[in-house]
């Protein structure tokens, strides 16, 4: 079963994953085996950005790249601070100061990727945190790509399919990471992705792919089932070979310590699902991204380094126990058995 909207071999997307785990190396390894890889562009400078795909495009296969939509939330200063001070213990055990002025105006270099994007094009663009101006959709998709938008509830994919996007990236609660909710300040309900994607297509025909607690092939089956054209997948890959997943992360996703994961501000000021660790335990955190991401970047970055996993983001899906090691091709290989798929 191929997935026409990506033209791609299987319905597998290896999903964006900012931050270091998304690779060349990992999309290399996800295309060889027949799926859809992304780059992630959240985060990454432009000149980075642009190095990596180029070292994409001699694959010859298709591939996307993933953007986030600058927040245009508001940020209380005094609350803001407040926060600095409640999480500085946590930094003083790494010798870091935290600065109780939040880091303002920060779109993520949103016209300048934007630029990169139109004047050399590749297969596809995603956006998550929103919708762009329909003005940007427009000039992405006049130059041949086709934009997918991140929703997590049939309210939001009407927006974007009012605003001209080709696709849907359906996000369930259980995905790890960030969530892409439009609004930042909203926790998304809990609700099963299956449920969720039979929802959305009910309101929707345009194509979609499913985001979500896909914890193996059955997943993929149930998600398929249920009105998807294609299943994305990221916790599933972070222990793989070619991920840039830290050390810390690694060890951590395989430590039978951790038990479950947990919905979070804690860490950046924007809902994310991780594990549970002391840090998400001590800290309810606020909406204020991404200004508390960039208040916490360097404990985190710290933290990380030195294999203390009580004070790191580590990102996970609700299927975290399921992530394999070895060959990314191998995990996608067995995620594309025969009996997920009809023709």
């Amino acid at each position: 079963m191929a997935l026409a909207l990506l033209n791609s071999r299987l319905p597998i997307v290896a999903a964006p994953m900012a931050g270091g785990p998304s690779t060349v190396a990992l999309a290399r390894a996800v295309a060889s085996a027949g799926a859809f890889p992304f780059l992630a562009g959240g985060y990454k400078a432009t000149d980075a950005l642009a190095a990596e795909i180029e070292q994409l495009r001699p694959l010859g296969v298709g591939f996307g790249v993933n953007l986030f939509v600058p927040s245009r939330a508001t940020i209380d200063r005094t609350v803001f601070a407040a926060y600095a001070t409640e999480v500085q213990p946590e930094a003083d055990a790494h010798g870091l100061r935290l600065d109780p002025v939040p880091v303002v105006d920060d779109d993520d270099s949103w016209a300048d990727k934007l630029a990169l994007l139109i004047d050399r094009p590749v297969p596809v663009v995603s956006v998550t945190f929103g919708l762009p101006d329909r003005r940007d959709v427009a000039a992405l998709r006049a130059v041949g790509t086709r934009v997918l938008a991140s929703v997590t509830t049939p309210e939001e994919a009407i927006l974007a399919r009012d605003a001209g996007v080709d696709g849907l990236v359906v996000q369930g609660p259980d995905a790890g990471g960030h969530s892409a909710t439009f609004d930042g300040t909203r926790t998304p309900e809990p609700v099963d992705t299956a449920a969720l994607v039979a929802r959305v297509r009910r309101s929707i025909g345009l194509e979609l792919i499913a985001a979500g607690g896909v914890d193996g092939p059955d997943a993929v089956r149930r998600l398929l089932a249920a009105g998807a054209n294609g299943v994305a997948v990221g916790t599933l890959l972070l222990r793989t070979d070619e991920a840039g997943t830290s050390r810390t992360h690694r060890a951590a996703l395989a430590d039978p310590t951790f038990t479950e994961t947990a919905m979070t501000r804690a860490f950046t000021g924007r809902p994310a699902r991780a594990l549970r660790n002391g840090f998400v335990a001590r800290h309810r955190g606020i909406d204020a991204y991404p200004a508390v991401h960039h208040l916490t970047r360097e404990l985190r970055q710290a933290a990380s380094r030195a294999g203390d996993a009580d004070r790191v983001h580590l990102w996970a899906g609700t299927g975290f126990r399921n992530a394999p090691t070895g060959p990314a091709g191998e995990a996608i290989r067995q995620l594309a058995a025969p009996s997920c798929f009809t023709s």
